[in-house]
C-alpha cells in the first residue's frame, strides 16, 4: 500500500517526499528532499525505483557499526553517498541509559549541532537528496525538522511530518524490535517510545526549545556556522510560491 507522498520503493523503510508542506505563502517543492529509514532491505525492484527518483545525493546518518551491519543496497545507482554519523555515542547507549525522546533530541540538538549543519550543507549541495538513518524517526526526524523549520515551513506542518513516521512503521516490525529490545532491557521505561513512536508533542517541545534558546531554527543553524546566504539558498531550494 502506498501512502500520499510516499513513493513505491519495495523494501524501503519509512520513505517519503517532504514536498507539499505549507510555508506561509509558499510550499515545499516535490521531488527535492526525501527522508527514510535504512536502505538495507531494498529488493532489486526497490533499488531501481529509488533510482527512478533521480537522487543525486544520499545522506546517511548512521554510525559505522550500523552501516557495517546493514549496508545500503545501491548497486548500479550513480549517486553521491555522504556519511554524517549523527550521534555522539551509540544507539544502544540510549536504550541502556533509558533516556526519554525529549532528552535524546536535546542531546542531538546541542551535542551534534555542527553535524546538523553538515547535513544541511549536503542538502544544499545536490538535489534531489535523501536523508536517512536506520528507522527514519529520530536522527532523520530531528534533522529534517530543523531543515524545514529553517526554510520557513509552518511549525504545525513540521510537527505533522515528523509524527507521520509512527503510522508508517509496520506493526510486525514494531512488535519484533520491541520484543528484542525488551529481552535486553526488561525494566526500561522509555523503550517503546525510543523504538517505535514519534509523538507530536515531543517535536513541538523541541522546536519551542530551539526558538526559546536561539530565536528560530534558522538562527540555530546560523549560531553553529551556517551563513545567511546558505539559509537563503535553503529557502530557494526547498520552497516555491503557492
Amino acid at each position: 500500500m502506498t501512502t500520499p507522498g510516499a513513493p513505491d520503493v519495495p523494501g524501503a523503510v519509512n520513505l517519503r517526499d517532504v514536498g507539499g508542506l505549507p510555508a506561509g505563502e509558499s510550499v515545499t517543492r516535490h521531488g527535492v528532499l526525501f527522508r527514510s529509514g535504512n536502505l538495507a532491505q531494498l529488493e532489486p525492484a526497490g533499488t531501481a525505483a529509488l533510482g527512478g527518483l533521480g537522487l543525486r545525493r544520499i545522506i546517511d546518518l548512521r554510525a559505522d557499526e550500523e552501516v557495517a551491519h546493514a549496508p545500503s543496497r545501491l548497486d548500479g545507482l550513480e549517486v553521491t553517498t555522504q556519511r554524517v554519523p549523527l550521534f555522539l555515542g551509540s544507539v544502544e547507549s540510549f536504550f541502556a541509559d533509558d533516556i526519554s525522546l525529549d532528552e535524546m533530541y536535546r542531546r542531538l540538538v546541542e551535542d551534534s549541532s555542527s553535524l546538523v549543519v553538515e547535513v544541511v550543507r549536503g542538502i544544499l549541495a545536490d538535489q534531489p537528496v535523501l536523508v536517512h538513518c536506520t528507522v527514519g524517526k529520530d536522527r532523520t526526524g530531528v534533522t529534517v525538522a530543523l531543515t524545514l523549520a529553517a526554510a520557513g515551513v509552518d511549525a504545525d506542518a513540521v510537527v505533522s511530518d515528523y509524527a507521520r513516521t509512527e503510522g508508517m512503521l509496520p506493526e510486525w516490525r514494531n512488535r519484533r524490535i520491541v520484543q528484542f529490545l525488551r529481552s535486553m532491557h526488561p525494566e526500561a521505561v522509555h523503550l517503546e517510545d525510543l523504538a517505535t513512536r514519534s509523538p507530536a508533542p515531543v517535536m513541538r517541545a523541541m522546536l519551542d526549545g530551539i526558538d526559546a534558546s536561539y530565536g528560530s531554527a534558522a538562527d540555530y543553524l546560523r549560531a553553529h556556522g551556517l551563513a545567511d546566504d546558505e539559509v537563503a539558498e535553503l529557502r530557494r531550494v526547498l520552497l516555491r510560491p503557492v
